[in-house]
């Protein structure tokens, strides 16, 4: 009987210990929130017969995104360069990115429209090179939360894009393609 009673104790210490642990672990995995993301990379890779390629960083500024970009292997003149709303480069023209990244609904527009699609970066314009260098702010994109580019594309285009015609801004085919992940700050 009294060895029938210290195992009964045992089994509720032990079941005890457990629930405690248990509640201090959930406790834990509630207040202990991921990391902010300051900074993203995009390294850009040709589409099947381009040789278009280069880097995109994404950088926090206050409560705006600071995009640079070096991109070489471009025929002079301008080039749409937006976000996509998938981080998938696996298709030969770069399709597999989708469409361009838009979570308000919004209609496509220039970088500085009222309304546009958080992913409609603009243009990048190449020298006779073929090197475009740019560097601007964006409060439109985020690196966190609800909206966040991590995970997207960047595509650059054969066109510029005309800033109106929809969804696109008719900025032709996609001649490199590159997936925004989190950089070291």
């Amino acid at each position: 009987m009294a060895l029938k009673k210290n195992s009964l104790m045992l089994t509720f210490v032990v079941v005890a210990s457990l629930m405690v642990l248990w509640a201090g672990l959930r406790a834990a995995a509630q207040h202990s929130a991921p990391p902010e993301v300051t900074k993203a990379v995009a390294a850009l890779h040709p589409t099947d017969g381009n040789k278009v390629h280069g880097v995109v960083t994404f950088a926090k500024a206050g409560d705006k995104v600071k995009v640079t970009a070096h991109i070489e292997g471009l025929t002079p003149g301008k080039h749409g360069f937006h976000i996509h709303e998938w981080g998938d480069c696996s298709s030969k023209d770069g399709s597999a990115a989708g469409g361009h990244f838009n979570p308000a609904a919004a209609p496509h527009g220039a970088p500085d429209a009222a309304k546009r699609h958080a992913g409609d970066l603009g243009n990048i314009e190449a020298n006779q090179e073929g090197m475009a260098h740019v560097e601007f702010t964006d409060s439109a994109l985020k690196l966190s939360g609800a909206g966040s580019i991590i995970g997207r594309g960047v595509i650059v285009h054969a066109n510029a894009d005309d800033m109106k015609t929809q969804p696109t801004g008719n900025a032709g085919g996609r001649l490199a393609c590159g997936v925004i992940g989190v950089a070291k700050p």
